[in-house]
């Protein structure tokens, strides 16, 4: 259900034409009713959706199997920054009379624009081999047969979903759904596990157990998104938000949307730690992920993993494909919508991409996962720039530029992910 809106002429200009902004129909301070506010949730959710990907589910395991709880730090810290920079996403959304990255090749040049085009396909391409794994594995263990066929059946699946008119609409109720679901399905084994609260809370102190750089990276990038983040932006402006929706937006969309997978994730690191933990074994194959589960709850438990597994492997596949698209679309100037026949073939690459790495490396699914993720960081950081100086541009946000605090939240962001870029090249060429 969306809101009625008006249209109004903008004062911004682009190339000379005028450029039409929608202006809400919710006067500032008017409260909203349930549906209202139901209405505004969305595209933090898909964002969300797009972060707790097979990558994220797998390194959690591995972070809780091989560190018990002393990486929870690690998603605190991570979440709390991608908060920080969606909501500087949103407000881009709400601000530019464009899409960003063509507000990008406006204010900062036409190479910066394509150039962030360009990271973000890059990313999506990174993460589309983690999706197309943890997809055909999942289903596999649901089903039974070859993960290699489930993954085939998979990317169709999304292949069909991305080709319906509507797809930006689709794609975020159908990621609303999945999330709740998978979060039902966690918190459940996390009542089975019956982790250690007192240790979960020592986790909170920053460490850095021995062997464990690459994994940290591996998290810090499927945890702090910065291309997720980048997206957000396209999904306000799917559904025109205005300066009046801003508060209610961060109230029920950006903060829960970015919340909800960052909980999921402590929540698997937990249960891998209490599970697992105390043997100090590694969940090196994905059997050994699913096994995380059974000495508790028996088959049922590796059920309810496949279950997760194949859900955040098939939300983040359709999240991951459709935002690459429109945003590489967009960078060449060929639409800004997930709709446009542009994006739907740059989608169409990012599956097939996936896939063919997948049956191209089948020896260890879990490391090519963990690598794939990590290497997302190498381009982040470029990104989080970007962002951070569109959002400080008075001239574009008005009212909305950022604000002292909000920039130092951004300087730590960027620090963060500029130091997890550098430890893995030193990490790489060792």
């Amino acid at each position: 259900m969306s809101e009625p809106h008006n249209t109004v002429a903008s004062p911004h200009a682009h190339h000379g034409r005028t450029v039409t902004q929608e202006v809400s129909s919710t006067a500032p301070g008017k409260r909203r009713g349930f549906l209202g506010y139901l209405a505004l949730m969305g595209p933090a959710f898909v964002v969300g959706a797009w972060q707790f990907g097979p990558g994220n589910l797998t390194t959690a395991v591995q972070a809780g199997s091989g560190h018990g709880y002393t990486l929870l730090w690690v998603i605190a810290v991570s979440t709390t920054l991608m908060i920080f920079f969606t909501d500087m996403s949103v407000r881009l959304g709400i601000a530019t009379p464009t899409s960003l990255i063509t507000s990008i090749k406006d204010h900062l040049g036409p190479s910066v624009g394509v150039l962030a085009g360009i990271g973000v396909f890059g990313i999506t391409l990174m993460f589309s081999v983690g999706n197309a794994v943890g997809s055909g594995l999942g289903l596999s263990m649901v089903f039974g047969g070859s993960p290699v066929l489930w993954t085939i059946v998979c990317t169709a699946a999304v292949g069909i979903v991305l080709a319906f008119r509507n797809v930006y609409g689709i794609v975020e109720k159908a990621l609303l759904v999945i999330v709740v679901l998978m979060g039902i399905a966690f918190i459940a084994s996390v009542l089975v596990a019956q982790p250690d609260w007192y240790r979960a809370m020592e986790g909170m102190v920053p460490q850095l157990p021995a062997g464990s750089e690459i994994l940290v990276v591996a998290l810090v990038g499927t945890n702090f998104s910065i291309n997720a983040a980048f997206y957000t932006s396209y999904g306000i402006k799917e559904h025109r938000r205005t300066r009046a929706d801003y508060r209610d937006i961060t109230l029920v969309d950006t903060v829960p949307g970015i919340v909800a997978p960052g909980i999921m994730t402590a929540l698997v690191i937990m249960v891998a730690a209490a599970v697992l933990g105390k043997t100090g074994a590694e969940a090196g194959t994905i059997n050994a992920l699913a096994a995380v589960f059974e000495p508790l709850a028996g088959p049922v438990g590796s059920l309810v993993f496949a279950l997760g597994l194949s859900g955040a492997a098939f939300s983040s596949m359709i999240a991951n494909a459709t935002a690459g698209g429109t945003m590489f679309s967009d960078a060449l100037g060929r639409g800004a919508k997930a709709g446009s026949p542009t994006a739907r073939i740059v989608t169409g690459i990012i599956l097939a991409f996936g896939l063919a790495i997948t049956l191209s490396f089948q020896a260890s699914p879990v490391g090519l996962i963990v690598i794939a993720q990590s290497l997302t960081v190498l381009i982040a950081p470029f990104l989080g720039v970007l962002i951070v100086i569109m959002a400080n541009k008075t001239s574009i946000m008005g009212d909305l530029r950022n604000k002292w605090w909000q920039n130092m939240f951004a300087a730590i962001g960027l620090i963060a992910i500029v130091a997890s870029s550098l430890r893995l090249i030193t990490v790489l060429l060792k």
